[in-house]
């Protein structure tokens, strides 16, 4: 009979780095760590740090699962970087999760929407079907009840009912991608829904290999 696989999940698409390592539906270790800036330095220590808590080595691995936001631009660039490059190296699946499937994961309300903090008083909402995402403002959703894993003083002050999510966000990727595996065969790439802050360069734009 095959063993459980074992998958590592990890999400940095907000102001933390977090990490989970799931076996079948037993989580071995799960960490996060608040943090503004720095997930490009922390993120790889921390997932060896998980590694090693649990025991067991990077090639035991049997899938990585990846968060790919919306969220931060440069967080999520970080995470989907390094689970292309360790499952290249590993030659195991990195799959992606956006925030919307972490967080419908074993929802307990399925009347509630999915919901992802952004910046200005705004929320990253999902409409009904497989559509990509919107964001719309916090007043637009006003005394609705979402599923989100910050409460803002914006969506407090709007009324919203916010349900935390069953499963940290490390978790919840971890799961979801345990669930994909030999079914999503495509490379995880980041959820960008609103335009960068940045302004774009004026250098011509590398190619990108697929």
């Amino acid at each position: 009979m095959p063993s459980d696989p074992l998958v590592l999940g990890f999400d940095t698409s907000a102001a933390h780095c977090a990490a989970a390592l799931l076996c079948g539906n037993r989580v071995v270790v799960s960490v996060h760590e608040e943090m503004g800036r720095g997930q490009a330095e922390r993120l790889m220590p921390l997932l060896e740090e998980v590694l090693v808590q649990a025991g067991v080595t990077w090639s035991a691995l049997d899938a990585i699962g990846v968060g790919t936001g919306p969220g931060n631009f440069t967080g999520i660039r970080i995470s989907v970087a390094a689970a292309r490059g360790v499952a290249l190296g590993l030659g195991c699946p990195a799959i992606g999760v956006n925030g919307f499937d972490a967080l419908a994961h074993d929802a307990i309300d399925l009347t509630a929407s999915c919901a992802v903090t952004a910046p200005r008083d705004h929320l990253y909402m999902r409409p009904e079907g497989d559509a990509p995402g919107r964001l719309i403002p916090v007043e637009d959703m006003a005394g609705q009840t979402v599923i989100c894993a910050t409460n803002t003083p914006a969506m407090t002050a709007a009324g919203l009912r916010v349900i935390a999510p069953t499963h940290p966000i490390a978790e919840a990727t971890a799961r979801v991608a345990a669930m994909r595996i030999g079914q999503d065969t495509s490379r995880p790439v980041p959820m960008y829904i609103r335009p960068a802050d940045a302004a774009p360069s004026r250098d011509a734009a590398p190619i990108i290999l697929s």
